[in-house]
Parts: structure tokens; sequence; C-alpha cells
């Protein structure tokens, strides 16, 4: 039996097996840049919890993170200790890779970023050693400055 790659991608293709596959091929990016403030060590730990779940971080330090977010258009109601962008879509603050990839899988229109207010207290970067948490209000917003619910 010929098990080249040829006689391989002929079968798959007369079976059909290409065609289920095309959307698994199809990856978002991974590839993210994040800046903080050279002093703060959560942000840090959440850099690492996004590259143990697959992503590819670079992080940047500035002392002047208001030109950041204000560049980015991140409401100041949003506003926590590190700000990343990924995908051409912003993410600000502690949020888990889960949301971050159902993020990008939807791309809502108009929507440019996705925020986990504050610093919650049980987020990636902001585990507690008694296990407790804050609510997670996770926030998507347009350029325009208008949020609404992460559902």
């Amino acid at each position: 039996m010929d098990l080249s790659r040829r006689h391989f991608m002929r079968s798959a293709a007369a079976s059909g097996l290409l065609l289920a596959a095309g959307p698994v091929l199809a990856t978002p990016p991974r590839a993210m840049t994040t800046w903080h403030d050279p002093g703060c060590g959560c942000c840090l730990k959440w850099v690492d919890a996004m590259r143990r779940a697959g992503f590819q971080v670079t992080v940047r330090q500035t002392s002047d993170m208001l030109e950041v977010k204000r560049r980015l258009k991140v409401p100041d109601a949003l506003a926590s200790c590190h700000t990343t962008l990924i995908g051409g879509l912003v993410v600000e603050g502690h949020v888990p890779a889960a949301p971050i990839r159902t993020l990008l899988a939807r791309r809502p229109r108009g929507v440019i970023g996705l925020a986990a207010p504050g610093m919650p207290r049980g987020s990636p970067g902001m585990e507690m050693p008694d296990g407790s948490k804050d609510p997670l209000n996770l926030t998507l917003f347009d350029a325009a400055g208008r949020m609404r619910p992460f559902a």
C-alpha cells in the first residue's frame, strides 16, 4: 500500500476529510503584546498564565500606562494594571485565556476590546493563597467607549 503524502492527500480529498478539517485549520492569532508598569508583579504572573495557555507574549514595560490605554481607546472605567493587543483587539487586565480565545473567534461587530476591570482576586495573575475570588465582570468595549457585558 502506498502511504505517501500525495496518496494520503488524494484519499483525504476524495473522502471529504479536507473539507471537514477546514475550520479546524484556521487558527486565531496567538501572538500578543502586553504593556505594563515595570513595578507590577501581577502583570508578569498573568503573562506566565497566557504563555502556559499557548499564547506567545511580547512584554513591553512603560511608566506611562495612561498613554498606552488612551492610544488603544481603553475606557477609564475599565482600566486595569496591564494592557494587551492581540489580533487587532485590546485585552485589558486579568482576562483569562478562554474568553480571549472566544473574543478572537467571534470578533463581535464594532468591539475593539475585552476587559476585566480592576484587579479581581482569583483571576489569572491574581490568585490568592486562600483561594478567594472576586466576581469576574468581563466587559466588551468599542472605540467610542460604549461598554456591554461579555456573554
